[in-house]
């Protein structure tokens, strides 16, 4: 769980940066939260979930 809002979060401040320097219109950030609507009510919702979960604990053992 806490690594879905982690990732919402940081989706929605690049998202939110993207819009403010003009490379991102509103019209293209609602096609991209309506796409993750319809991407969360398909078969392919629990390989995302598993490729994220496998990203987050790839990139938290990764030390600088």
């Amino acid at each position: 769980m806490a690594v879905s809002v982690s990732v919402v979060l940081l989706l929605l401040l690049l998202a939110a940066m993207l819009m403010r320097n003009r490379a991102l219109k509103p019209s293209h950030a609602v096609v991209c939260v309506l796409l993750g609507f319809c991407l969360a009510s398909t078969s392919l919702a629990p390989t995302i979930q598993s490729t994220l979960t496998s990203t987050a604990n790839l990139v938290g053992t990764m030390h600088p």
